[in-house]
């Protein structure tokens, strides 16, 4: 069951961030930061409750544009093929000012700092929160992600098609349909997903809200962000690198290219592994990250 609050006021740009808190306030506290277009509901509640039994206490949230936090539905239009091709004028913001939403968010929590994992542009939110404001991240893990480097962690041309060809999804049913079709091209091959858990967290994510200019804005600022590599190289966090070897909409060069960035950085290559959580490897996962915040606390 969804215990959904919300901070008000928070961060720099002072918006606000919808968020649920589970687990023992005397366990390690872990940020949990979902991609693109994705809402909190997005982390599967099965792989939470593996984190969960592995003693940590978790906080997933909406970032700005996704779910009931702020959306920036006054901004101007956001231009994804212009902003692909050099032209950054139409963004509104960057992934830094995702990554100070992150850390405001551990301010009305009252956290000095946190164990962050981030999934695909939640990865590259979390990398730039590390980067950003270090001394709020106990340790790093990154997954499905990449460095914003333009060689590297790219999507694949059949899978753009795929996934964004086509007309705007603007009903109920479209989305789920839509969320449907993209799950049988990014999904994980070796781990099949089960098509009704899909559809419900795709209504479900409807239900909650339901902005598509708010995933081009997101797009965008990912683009306005640049290469990461140089400062990642900076680094001095524990950090693991996942990324599933079939993954075909980030390359699995991404994950590579970050944890060859990052000093001392972990990688964890996973066969049949696409662009989701897959409940296969859902203790295999929790399992890794535990040890890494272990490995960060001790």
């Amino acid at each position: 069951m969804l215990n959904e609050q919300l901070a008000r006021d928070v961060g720099p740009d002072r918006i606000d961030i919808a968020y649920e808190i589970r687990g023992d306030p005397a366990h390690p506290l872990v940020v949990l930061v979902m991609g693109i277009a994705a809402q909190l509901i997005h982390w599967p509640t099965g792989f939470l409750d593996a984190l969960l039994a592995r003693d940590l206490r978790l906080v997933r949230f909406d970032n700005r544009d996704a779910g009931r936090s702020t959306h920036l539905t006054d901004a101007p239009p956001a231009d994804l093929p212009a902003a692909l091709g050099g032209d950054l004028s139409s963004a509104s913001y960057t992934l830094s000012a995702m990554a100070a939403d992150t850390a405001g968010l551990l301010d009305a929590l009252g956290e000095p700092a946190a164990h962050l994992v981030g999934a695909s542009l939640g990865g590259a939110i979390a990398q730039t929160m590390a980067i950003e404001h270090p001394a709020r991240v106990r340790s790093l893990t990154t997954m499905m992600s990449t460095t914003g480097a333009p060689g590297v962690g790219q999507v694949h041309p059949e899978t753009m098609r795929a996934v964004f060809g086509g007309p705007p999804a603007t009903t109920r049913d479209a989305v789920v349909d839509r969320a449907l079709r993209a799950a049988r091209v990014v999904g994980s091959p070796g781990y099949p997903a089960d098509p009704e858990a899909i559809a419900a967290r795709a209504g479900l994510a409807w239900d909650r809200d339901h902005d598509e200019a708010s995933v081009l804005r997101q797009a965008v600022a990912s683009v306005a962000s640049g290469d990461r590599t140089a400062a990642l190289r900076r680094l001095d966090v524990p950090t693991l690198v996942v990324h599933g070897l079939a993954d075909t909409m980030c390359d699995p060069s991404g994950g590579r290219a970050t944890a060859a960035a990052i000093p001392g950085a972990a990688l964890l290559l996973l066969e049949g592994m696409g662009h989701d959580l897959p409940a296969g490897l859902w203790d295999r996962l929790a399992d890794a990250i535990a040890a890494l915040v272990r490995r960060a606390e001790g």
